[in-house]
């Protein structure tokens, strides 16, 4: 009634006054707006569920957060959708492709006292959603993944022990490949014939369904425990540890060659240890070790070759004094490693006197080494013989491999490796005809040989093991003229198995190959040596012909070796593929080598036993490198 009573002027005045006072009021409200909000009990901003709408305000704020709208982003990690109450950030090792940085500065951690409740509020989450979808924000730490990865799980686990692998190795496996796959079921089909005839005995006879004993320490089942691991039989492995584990009693009253139990026995088990991690093995591994160092009680400190390892005594053969220089210089490898491992270094001691008496001697010739060592009186015995075939052969593949397994460090090893192979180049080294094949022959007395063991084909892999530790490339090239000859010894033979021994054509005859084989020395006895060096070969070259020629012999010792009932057998008689002769008898080693450097030459996985980690004892069982240069 009085508002009518006003006239127009003053009723205009004061609409002014109020609006104008209405204007004051809200820009002095505004600016009070940041205060205001801190002494709320939560920022509204971040309870909103919706979006934003100017001047809406809400009458009674929530207590509990509502969802976020980052929920929604991260329907493919739920479990960060809602975390328990954040604890300080804490350094800890995450996935290799995850890289960690501190929080940026607008992303922090609040926290709301309100009813006994935690509530972690992130900052900012709608801008973040839109900027840095690919950011993953966990305990105070931003984990962006790497550029050129997908974003892993972000599922959170428990932080890992340490693991003795190193990270490289924590990759995904390579697939098994056709290959591959026919030699585990070469190995299922030998082992099948050792376990149901020759159980716990050192070698089956697969012909007579029966065995023969060397040692009675189940030479075969230790031999092959590591292959058996690398091949991936889970089921094999563990029934050979049970047996390991209780019927392995090396408290015998039997003699055994100190050479040949070292390098199958105390190998075994050391590298069966290291790649199972099962601390059984070593304490077989201990045991065996003890039992072999009477073999060093002689007056020259060169080791007899047989040793009872239940009476603790040790003696040379019962003809001669004498003990073969591969022998003792090829069992350091070994007794080195079972050192390192125990921290007892008299295993260690022993073979280095060996090794540095045999640096000093004289009698060799351009690093070439006689056959025979007297243990009385430590010199050479037989001088003027000599041959990298038997008697000799692994003591210049250790010369090289102890350098290695040792981290580069011991010079007077790799000196006599290096004076060794520049002997065999000046002395050993021949051409045959008509193929020109490059073979290693003999010097006796200073007439030259053109005989070579099939053992000698240890050499092209060892050369190519030095070239690929830096030694010159000369060592490479030689390596690949010698495997062409070693698989020629199988190529030219009427089964396409080697003999034990070949004699090459010096003099180009009609009708002659290179290869000429005497009647005592056409038996195959599974061995290794070629197979171990197209390893080497294919493993450093990368040339498929090293695989097709290895799947060529294991093809050939499937038709001429392979038992129905179970087994593999040596022959006779590689010239007759009607009627091989086989001899009921499977070498150890065929389990322990060949059959293991079969499975990895068809690898294409270099970490499948990395040759920057391991190196091969002379039976085939990789043993760590100490510190690699």
């Amino acid at each position: 009634k009085k508002w009518k009573q006003l006239s127009r002027l003053q009723r205009s005045v004061i609409l002014f006054l109020f609006a104008f006072l209405t204007v004051c009021g809200v820009i002095s409200y505004a600016s009070m707006g940041e205060p205001w909000k801190s002494l709320t009990n939560k920022s509204l901003d971040d309870q909103r569920t919706g979006p934003e709408i100017p001047g809406l305000k809400l009458a009674n704020p929530v207590v509990l957060p509502a969802p976020q709208k980052a929920d929604a982003h991260l329907g493919d990690h739920p479990e960060l959708s809602q975390q328990k109450p954040p604890k300080p950030p804490y350094a800890r090792r995450g996935p290799s492709n995850l890289q960690i940085k501190p929080p940026r500065r607008d992303v922090r951690l609040k926290t709301q006292h309100h009813t006994s409740r935690v509530v972690e509020e992130p900052v900012q989450a709608d801008k973040e959603e839109k900027t840095e979808k690919s950011v993953i924000s966990w305990r105070g730490a931003v984990i962006e993944p790497d550029q050129s990865t997908e974003p892993p799980s972000s599922k959170i686990k428990e932080p890992e022990k340490p693991s003795s692998v190193e990270p490289e190795d924590q990759k995904e496996p390579v697939p098994i490949n056709e290959r591959q796959m026919a030699v585990i079921e070469a190995f299922r089909h030998a082992w099948k014939g050792y376990k149901d005839f020759a159980w716990g005995h050192d070698e089956l006879k697969p012909l007579s369904k029966s065995y023969s004993e060397w040692f009675g320490l189940g030479l075969t089942l230790i031999d092959a425990l590591d292959t058996m691991w690398i091949l991936g039989l889970k089921e094999e492995f563990e029934e050979a540890r049970k047996w390991v584990a209780v019927d392995l009693v090396f408290d015998k009253n039997v003699d055994v060659n100190l050479f040949e139990s070292t390098i199958r026995i105390l190998g075994g088990l050391l590298s069966t240890y290291h790649l199972s991690g099962d601390s059984l093995f070593l304490e077989k591994a201990k045991d065996i070790g003890n039992r072999l160092m009477p073999a060093f009680k002689t007056p020259s400190k060169i080791p007899y070759s047989d040793v009872n390892i239940g009476r603790g005594t040790a003696h040379p053969p019962r003809w001669t004094s004498d003990s073969t220089v591969a022998e003792v210089t090829s069992i350091q490898l070994e007794f080195r490693e079972l050192s390192r491992l125990t921290g007892d270094e008299k295993f260690q001691k022993a073979v280095d006197e060996v090794m540095k008496h045999v640096h000093t001697l004289s009698g060799k010739n351009d690093g070439l080494v006689p056959m025979f060592i007297n243990t009385n009186s430590g010199q050479f015995t037989h001088l003027g013989v000599y041959t990298l075939g038997a008697r000799a052969d692994s003591y210049y593949e250790y010369l090289l491999k102890q350098w290695i397994q040792g981290g580069k460090k011991e010079n007077e090893l790799l000196e006599d490796y290096m004076r060794a192979i520049e002997g065999v180049k000046k002395h050993l080294l021949q051409r045959s005809q008509p193929k020109k094949l490059t073979f290693v022959g003999e010097l006796a007395h200073g007439h030259f040989s053109a005989k070579m063991d099939h053992l000698v084909c240890f050499l092209p892999g060892t050369l190519a093991l030095g070239a690929h530790n830096g030694l010159t490339a000369d060592h490479m090239k030689l390596a690949e003229a010698l495997i062409e000859t070693c698989y020629q010894m199988y190529a030219q033979v009427e089964t396409g198995l080697s003999p034990e021994i070949v004699h090459f054509n010096l003099h180009a005859q009609k009708g002659h190959k290179d290869v000429e084989i005497k009647p005592a020395d056409r038996h195959n006895l599974l061995r290794p040596e070629t197979v171990e060096s197209l390893f080497y070969m294919y493993r450093f070259t990368g040339d498929k012909k090293y695989q097709d020629w290895g799947w060529e012999i294991l093809q050939n010792f499937n038709k001429y070796t392979r038992v129905p009932t179970g087994g593999y057998t040596s022959i006779n008689n590689v010239q007759n593929p009607s009627n091989p002769e086989p001899r009921d008898k499977m070498e150890s080693f065929f389990l322990g080598e060949t059959l293991k450097y079969m499975f990895l030459l068809f690898s294409d996985d270099i970490d499948l036993i990395n040759l920057d980690k391991y190196v091969f004892n002379t039976e085939a069982h990789p043993l760590p490198i100490w510190a690699p240069a």
